[in-house]
């Protein structure tokens, strides 16, 4: 017998799961039904989401913009870090923990019992959710409709979206499983769920916030973007708060086909899993970024933070962006973005990036040390240090040969 349950704050999008969900509840739980919608720049899914969310008998509905926050809290700090999960830019997983805070927020000024959510019990969402409602609600009922109900598939929900009269935007033939924000758009599901099957980039519809390669120009573009500290500060010179930069690099990345990725993915819950992302103007600045650090982060510096990025990356695809482990990782990650501070220029062609110039006040890349002609640089030093970064090898080499 399912938990007594007087109100529920359901982490809503107006999408298929979470509309099916909120009559769901009202049938199962008897519960008021208090939807939050969370704009993390998904643009025009917002719009009519009130009068949707009340006519399938939510009593309220919250819309609340954490877009900025969003992009300086968690997509910035990421990118600094250069996490990447199997080469995934993480669209989706740090955009779940400043989700589920606020609606635990919601939920604690609204009086509810329980918060509800609309992941199903095959994919990482559930997880990410339910540990940010741990973080802050320990004591929150959590209810995930996916692992208690019977419907089995996504037609069985839109069966039970006609017959409770429920609007939808999609239908069977065109029923992907999508994910957007100001970050990316996630593509999952129909003729994707077979790895052999190229995707169809060029088709009408299927790209949102790019083109294919083939559709973009055949001029290359070109792009400067000025970091200060590690956060992007600038575009062209123009100075912008964090989201207005992505949203400027999305157009332009988007129009030359950047950010594309088709990728088999190992999914927390044990399975892979293909899905098809965009993610136009992130694929610039992780790329414009990881320029600067070249000239301006020390050798072992720089190595040390490629292997800290991999397991920041598995927090954060992990749903553990609330740990201590992952506040500490950021501390190490801000520290040696001390001076990650300066301007590069990319040249955008046809779905590549291709670096075109870079430069810092603190860079560490020293023309006259490097240089082929004339410097002060004492070459005869070098016979030394090969003499004692190789003595090991010597001698493992005099052993062999018993003239130790």
């Amino acid at each position: 017998m399912a938990k007594q349950v007087k109100k529920c704050a359901l982490a809503y999008s107006g999408g298929l799961d979470t509309s099916v969900i909120i009559p769901w509840l009202k049938e199962n739980y008897g519960c008021e039904v208090i939807a939050v919608s969370a704009d993390v720049g998904q643009g025009d899914e917002l719009e009519g989401l009130e009068e949707k969310a009340l006519k399938t008998g939510a009593s309220k509905l919250y819309v609340e913009d954490i877009t900025d926050e969003f992009v300086d809290d968690f997509v910035i700090p990421t990118m600094k870090a250069g996490a990447k999960y199997e080469s995934y830019l993480l669209g989706t997983s740090f955009a779940r923990p400043v989700i589920a805070k606020r609606i635990v927020e919601i939920a604690k000024e609204e009086g509810c019992d329980a918060i509800a959510h609309g992941c199903t019990g095959k994919g990482n969402d559930q997880v990410r959710f339910e540990l940010t409602i741990k973080r802050f609600a320990p004591e929150m009922t959590i209810i995930a409709p996916w692992r208690e109900w019977d419907l089995k598939s996504r037609d069985d929900e839109i069966d039970y979206a006609e017959a409770h009269n429920i609007p939808l935007k999609i239908n069977r033939e065109t029923n992907y499983s999508k994910d957007k924000n100001i970050w990316h758009l996630s593509h999952e599901g129909l003729d994707l769920e077979d790895p052999a099957n190229e995707p169809q980039y060029q088709k009408s519809g299927f790209l949102e916030m790019s083109v294919a390669p083939e559709q973009a120009p055949d001029r290359a573009a070109y792009v400067e973007v000025e970091f200060d500290k590690g956060v992007p500060v600038a575009v062209d010179g123009k100075k912008m708060k964090g989201s207005d930069i992505i949203r400027t690099l999305n157009k332009l990345g988007g129009d030359n086909g950047i950010g594309l990725l088709d990728l088999v993915e190992n999914r927390l819950v044990g399975m892979k899993s293909r899905g098809v992302y965009e993610t136009p103007g992130g694929t610039i600045l992780y790329k414009a970024h990881e320029v600067l650090e070249t000239i301006t982060l020390d050798k072992y510096t720089a190595h040390y933070k490629e292997r800290l990025a991999i397991e920041f990356a598995e927090l954060v695809y992990n749903g553990q962006w609330f740990s201590p482990l992952r506040e500490a990782m950021s501390a190490f990650v801000d520290k040696t973005q001390e001076f990650v501070t300066g301007k590069v220029k990319l040249k955008l062609y046809k779905g590549n990036i291709v670096n075109a110039g870079v430069a810092s006040p603190y860079t560490l890349y020293s023309e006259d040390i490097a240089t082929f002609g004339e410097s002060d640089y004492n070459q005869a030093d070098s016979e030394g240090f090969i003499n004692l970064f190789g003595l090991p090898i010597k001698v493992h080499a005099l052993r062999e040969q018993g003239k130790l």
